[in-house]
């Protein structure tokens, strides 16, 4: 497998960002129901193309990093904030979502970022591992903080200056 190409999400994404983010659905990495027709458009007004790098292999969208301001208020301005990364099936493993991660701090540093954080579930062990490689530290916990299926699970946030 050859290495992704990491780019801005276009419009044009939209359909294609949307199966991806379907299938990959999970509870080990989504607090969200598993999503069901009739489905929302994946851009919004909160959602923007900008906010998404997104992993290209073979022409195909293979996986995806949202990374956002986490207020308006100017100051915070210096704090982006992962929220969200997926990779799809045939890809996990193959250094994609390590791909997106970092290019989301380059991407972050670009925008004049001092600081990246993201909140992860404290069951989601390959995520957290991944960040951690990656620099993050974790800067709290909030036990039990979500009920999936049926069990508690941590909210476990996580941070790095850039």
């Amino acid at each position: 497998m050859s290495e992704p190409s990491i780019r801005i999400a276009l419009p044009a994404d939209e359909e294609e960002l949307a199966l991806l983010d379907r299938a990959a659905w999970s509870a080990l990495h989504s607090v969200q129901p598993a999503p069901r027709p009739p489905y929302p458009p994946f851009f919004d007004e909160r959602h923007l193309p900008q906010d998404y790098l997104v992993a290209v292999l073979d022409r195909r969208v293979v996986g995806y990093i949202r990374l956002v301001r986490v207020s308006a208020l100017p100051a915070h301005a210096h704090v982006r904030q992962i929220q969200g990364l997926v990779v799809s099936d045939e890809a996990r493993g193959k250094g994609v979502g390590r791909a997106l991660v970092r290019a989301a701090i380059e991407e972050a540093r670009g925008r004049g970022a001092r600081r990246l954080t993201l909140r992860v579930l404290g069951h989601n062990t390959p995520a957290r591992a991944l960040y951690e490689s990656e620099g993050f530290v974790v800067e709290g916990v909030l036990p039990e903080e979500f009920l999936l299926e049926g069990k508690y699970v941590d909210d476990v946030v996580m941070g790095r200056f850039l």
